[in-house]
């Protein structure tokens, strides 16, 4: 038996409104959509996708972490090749650009949800 990621997937109250966020993001195709349940893929269905799940209770991280706060568990990390004008892309859609960035060649943003997220360029 072989085991692989199928996809990574985010809670959040509204799957339909964070899908479609991310499907802009990143130019994946929409395969399943329901008000429950959400899952994108990747055009060429190689990689992982990435799917989102109706969590009514979804309490977002605290950025950067501090102790008795609700912690980042995960993020995902998005490769750019323009770290300036990709990130003023993802706020144009409804991401927000955290005040603490831990590094050059990062920008740490949260999605309209609440999850963070990095941009990264190569080799960053």
């Amino acid at each position: 038996m072989t085991t692989m990621l199928g996809a990574f997937v985010l809670a959040t109250p509204d799957p339909p409104a964070l899908a479609d966020f991310y499907r802009a993001l990143l130019g994946w195709q929409e395969v399943e959509r329901g008000l429950e349940w959400v899952r994108l893929r990747p055009p060429d269905q190689e990689r992982p996708g990435l799917s989102f799940q109706l969590e009514t209770d979804h309490t977002p991280p605290t950025w950067p972490q501090r102790p008795g706060t609700q912690q980042m568990q995960a993020h995902l990390d998005l490769e750019v090749d323009d770290l300036r004008a990709e990130t003023e892309r993802a706020c144009v859609l409804g991401a927000t650009l955290e005040e603490h960035q831990p590094q050059k060649d990062v920008r740490v943003l949260r999605d309209p949800h609440g999850h963070p997220f990095c941009l990264f360029l190569p080799g960053a």
